[in-house]
């Protein structure tokens, strides 16, 4: 087996670990069945990355001694919904699935999280192996047992806490990424910074487009950073109590604008919670929790990066309203009572639980940032 960086999830009895390195998907099959003495596998892939990887993977599985058959799903945001989660699942049953089967999860995080939440309730819960292909994927929604999907009414309102068995982040997969997407990652990497980490951010900004360029030994310290971050708050808070619901900086806001863009590619899930982030620290300002200047240089960061600080508001694409984002705001996973619960900031690196934000001075950021 290659040199990987691991980074353990420490949870008791459901802990595991996350290898980070080059050319883990080959190594798939020997990997998985250190772990797993079964033979029954179902991966259920995003149809794009299967035309990609999935021989490489198969050909693993394979040489591993694995029973495996494949569920491929449509590559996108739209397929985390009711239509692709039921015909999943009756898939998996057509295929005779038992309670010893794993689910595999090979895609970004559309795919980790409907193949997370189908392996949580197919026959009450099947171990769940995670092979994310996006950067998004390997650095965030891979780790934590986090799964969901979409509602009309709004992102990951529906969905279950499944902890995987292992995480499989295979650095050249990246190699295969489009430069928007990769960089709709990056927006998730710089997150961690933003939430408790400083000298990361300022890591990132002397590093993170060489690590963007292709330079595999900072990537994998990026990557193994974002994962020593999560896997601390998770192992600390894993179902949200508390803590991580740092982990939503930037999202928020984000989904919001996501939700209005209609989850058609239009705006990337790392997009918006770019702007997320942005807006979070703008707010911050508002409130007299945070230098302007601070909120400048996040902008100036994510700009720099590539990625938006604003929403697009050219185009033929409709502009959201203050009213329809804040009602999505509302109906956010972490809004009690319809009260709007938000992730600021003091300064880089000082994110905080805000309860009970003042939805008239949210109304007043929203405002700004729809003005051109």
């Amino acid at each position: 087996m290659t040199d990987t960086l691991i980074v353990p999830v420490a949870l008791g009895d459901r802990s595991y670990e996350i290898a980070i390195g080059q050319g883990l998907l080959a190594e798939a099959g020997q990997r998985i069945r250190a772990i797993n003495p079964q033979n029954r596998l179902i991966v259920i892939a995003d149809a794009s990355v299967a035309k990609i990887h999935g021989a490489t993977l198969n050909a693993s599985l394979d040489a591993a001694g694995f029973r495996t058959d494949v569920i491929e799903v449509p590559a996108g945001e739209a397929s985390k919904g009711f239509q692709t989660f039921s015909g999943v699942l009756e898939k998996a049953l057509a295929l005779g699935i038992d309670r010893r089967t794993t689910i595999v999860a090979l895609g970004g995080g559309v795919i980790g999280d409907l193949a997370g939440f189908a392996a949580s309730v197919l026959l009450r819960g099947l171990d769940l192996i995670q092979i994310p292909t996006t950067l998004l994927a390997q650095v965030d929604s891979s780790v934590g047992g986090k799964t969901a999907i979409n509602a009309a009414a709004g992102k990951n309102l529906i969905g279950a806490f499944h902890q995987p068995k292992l995480v499989l982040a295979d650095l050249d997969m990246l190699d295969s990424l489009p430069r928007r997407e990769l960089l709709a990652g990056y927006a998730e990497v710089v997150k961690y910074g933003l939430i408790d980490r400083p000298d990361f951010f300022d890591w990132l900004n002397e590093n993170g487009q060489a690590a963007l360029a292709g330079d595999k030994a900072l990537m994998a310290y990026a990557v193994a950073e974002c994962c020593r971050s999560k896997a601390e708050v998770v192992a600390a808070d894993e179902r949200e109590a508390g803590r991580r619901a740092l982990l939503n900086l930037g999202h928020t806001f984000g989904h919001a604008f996501e939700a209005e863009a209609g989850y058609d590619g239009g705006l990337l899930h790392g997009e918006g919670v770019a702007i997320g982030m942005a807006l979070a620290f703008r707010h911050s300002v508002k409130l007299g929790l945070c230098d302007p200047e601070v909120a400048g240089a996040v902008e100036e960061s994510l700009v720099a990066s590539g990625l938006p600080a604003r929403p697009d508001l050219s185009g033929n694409r409709p502009i959201p309203t203050v009213d329809d984002l804040l009602g999505r705001m509302q109906k956010d996973k972490k809004a009690l009572d319809g009260k709007l619960t938000l992730i600021l900031a003091r300064g880089i690196g000082q994110s905080f639980v805000a309860a009970d934000a003042d939805a008239n001075l949210v109304r007043e950021t929203l405002a700004e940032a729809l003005t051109p």
